[in-house]
């Protein structure tokens, strides 16, 4: 009794042992279709669960070969792996491409997977290869084989075109610049320069000076006497100060500068520009002594406010009205007469090139 106790018990445990390994690897296999066109192409997937780790060999197939007669290997995917179970476990997935000529009822036997060098098989598949139906009675609508088609578009023929098109976008831009800078007789290139600065006190000395030498006071007509000497005041209060004198009246800007000077240099302006308005607006007739003083007023006011500082050359644009022979002008236009047929030449081909592409 006990000798057969003991042959149950190591039973059981084999038994269990066997079933135990038997769940730890599953091998599982489905067609993506039950049936398919002859030369239709198909896939069987076939996925492994297993332990992680384990060494997992899938089928392996040669290009062209036959699973079974009838049945044709063409190609097979990548194999993917998943973990599952805190990366315990692990699922492959792999996709076999199959393809057959011959209309029939395939069985497909159990495709192997080695674990660790022991098989496991999967089910059984069973394959139904039918053809199409064909129309006898019309064969004129039944065709041969296509050609091989070309692409729709193709890059390397477009990119000349598309540099040549960028080309005679610029080219066309800048003759159209020329042309328009040649008929209003401009200079091509704009010239910049460096124009010294005038300190506001020195300017506005050199036009008093220029007043002098032209001895408008000394004229009946004082008018256009203190128009120039009261302009030439208030651009330099304006340079000086920072307010726009040039657009005040004499009364406003002897209020303004009443907060900046001092009274003794406000008494003399004020009075020259009162002198002013009356010789403007009403018609007042001034002496030449008193001209005289005015005119040294002015100077005293500029040399008392004026403020020495140092200015650096400032760039300015300065229009040059450029002089042209007669020589340089039919050159420069020759030039953009051959430039514009040349331009039109390549446009005519990109045109060409571009109906001939599309064709």
């Amino acid at each position: 009794m006990k000798f057969e106790k003991l042959i149950s018990l190591i039973f059981i445990t084999l038994l269990s042992c066997s079933m135990a390994m038997a769940q730890q690897v599953t091998v599982e296999n489905k067609m993506d279709s039950a049936y398919i066109y002859i030369g239709q192409r198909m896939g069987i997937t076939i996925e492994v669960s297993a332990d992680k780790g384990k060494n997992v060999e899938l089928p392996i197939y040669d290009s062209l070969q036959m699973i079974v007669p009838g049945i044709e290997y063409l190609s097979c995917a990548r194999p993917d792996t998943q973990f599952i179970n805190d990366g315990k476990r692990m699922i492959l997935k792999k996709k076999y491409y199959v393809t057959s000529f011959d209309t029939a009822l395939y069985f497909i036997p159990p495709m192997q997977v080695k674990v660790d060098n022991k098989v496991f098989k999967a089910k059984n598949l069973a394959l139904k290869v039918i053809t199409f139906d064909v129309d006898t009675l019309h064969p004129e609508k039944i065709f041969g084989n296509k050609d091989v088609m070309s692409p729709p578009f193709d890059a390397n023929e477009w990119i000349l075109m598309i540099w040549l098109s960028f080309i005679v976008v610029i080219i066309t831009a800048i003759l159209l610049y020329v042309g328009i800078r040649l008929k209003d007789n401009k200079p091509i290139i704009k010239r910049i320069k460096l124009k010294q600065h005038i300190a506001p006190h020195k300017a506005a000395m050199k036009k008093i000076e220029k007043i002098k030498e032209e001895k408008i006071w000394q004229s009946e007509d004082s008018k256009e006497y203190y128009t120039k000497l009261t302009d030439t005041l208030r651009q330099y209060i304006k340079e000086r100060y920072g307010f726009n004198a040039t657009e005040m009246t004499s009364y406003e800007i002897i209020q303004q500068l009443e907060q900046i000077n001092d009274q003794e240099a406000i008494g003399e302006l004020r009075e020259l520009f009162q002198t002013a308005d009356l010789v403007k607006f009403a018609k007042y007739s001034t002496l030449v002594n008193e001209n005289d003083r005015n005119l040294v007023y002015a100077i005293e006011y500029i040399n008392q406010t004026k403020v020495e500082e140092e200015v650096k050359p400032q760039p300015e644009e300065i229009v040059v009205e450029e002089k042209r022979s007669k020589e340089t002008k039919f050159i420069l236009i020759s030039l953009v007469l051959l430039s514009s047929i040349v331009l039109l030449a390549v446009f005519g081909y990109l045109m060409y090139r571009m109906f001939y592409l599309m064709l």
